[in-house]
């Protein structure tokens, strides 16, 4: 009886110190991004995908994956926001409420990089055929926020004050709250209607580099390499494992930094700075979408991260 009694007591001990070790662990992030989506702009499944990699999903190898987007928190201010609004943004703004930070508006802004499907069709949601709220705060670039203005049905969520479109400028800090700020950093893509912009995210403590969508590092008039020593984690463009993957397909129609460019691009790194990268903005045939491939283990030995839906980092 007496060994009954002990045993239970131990039991709620441990479950007790469980429960204060939990929520020390959430009580340590107070500014911090979190990832809401890995997948490219078609997200996983992919349309009209016959291949395996889409049929892992349908056979239930494979979970879904939403396509590309930040979450940003600041729970000591109780504010949030978020990167792209992607096809899925409906789902991965309820991930910020339940999971994050729940208050009467949904989200506090959202930073938009280009006017590629996914990275702003998610602002629908808006509209008066779903959410239909006014005024939610929607962050652009200059050509980026005169496409919303001129061309339906965008320019309807601004004429109906769905959405306040709110212009940045390259390189110039915009603070979103107390010790917070964005940096939207002009990169090369193929900009048929709005520039495309990168995104640095500073914290308090630390910096994270944003940049979805990219042509090729030497494209850009920056050096990339730099910019990796410079910030303490960067989300970085890894479309494509390597030209393999897209055989039915004109690669230079949709040009992106394959992932053995970039473990080469950042071979002069030390292993310090590799971990900083997590890759991120997968295409559906990426086979770093699925951990029991052997390209996963070469990029984790090489020292980058790949990027997780529900990561945390703090800034």
């Amino acid at each position: 009886m007496k060994a009954n009694f002990l045993y239970l007591l131990v039991f709620l001990f441990t479950i007790s110190c469980s429960k204060k070790i939990e929520q020390t662990k959430k009580n340590n992030h107070k500014q911090y991004i979190t990832v809401l989506g890995t997948a490219q702009d078609g997200g996983y499944p992919h349309i009209g995908c016959q291949r395996s990699c889409c049929a892992n999903f349908y056979n239930g190898i494979n979970k879904k994956k939403n396509v590309v987007a930040l979450g940003l928190v600041d729970l000591e201010n109780k504010q949030k926001w978020i990167f792209e609004a992607s096809p899925d943004m409906h789902t991965q703004l309820s991930d910020l409420e339940r999971n994050h930070l729940k208050k009467e508006n949904i989200i506090d802004g959202v930073f938009l990089t280009h006017a590629h499907i996914g990275h702003y069709t998610g602002l629908m949601y808006f509209g008066r055929e779903a959410y239909g709220k006014s005024d939610i705060n929607v962050f652009a670039m200059p050509k980026m926020k005169g496409f919303l203005h001129k061309n339906g049905p965008w320019s309807q969520l601004v004429l109906n004050e769905n959405v306040a479109l709110k212009e940045l400028r390259a390189s110039d800090s915009f603070g979103v709250g107390q010790d917070i700020s964005v940096t939207p950093i002009l990169v090369p893509h193929r900009d048929e209607f709005s520039e495309t912009v990168g995104f640095v995210i500073s914290g308090p403590n630390k910096a994270a580099l944003f940049i979805p969508d990219i042509d090729k590092w030497g494209k850009w008039d920056q050096d990339i390499v730099d910019w990796v020593k410079k910030v303490d984690y960067a989300f970085l463009d890894a479309t494509f494992y390597d030209a393999e993957e897209i055989n039915n397909r004109d690669i230079s129609e949709i040009p992106h930094p394959f992932v053995v460019e970039s473990m080469e691009t950042f071979r002069e790194l030390n292993l310090q700075d590799r971990n900083k990268i997590h890759l991120i903005h997968f295409n559906h045939t990426n086979p770093l979408l699925d951990s029991s491939n052997k390209q996963v283990e070469k990029v984790l030995d090489f020292g980058f991260k790949i990027a997780e839906t529900g990561m945390v980092i703090d800034l």
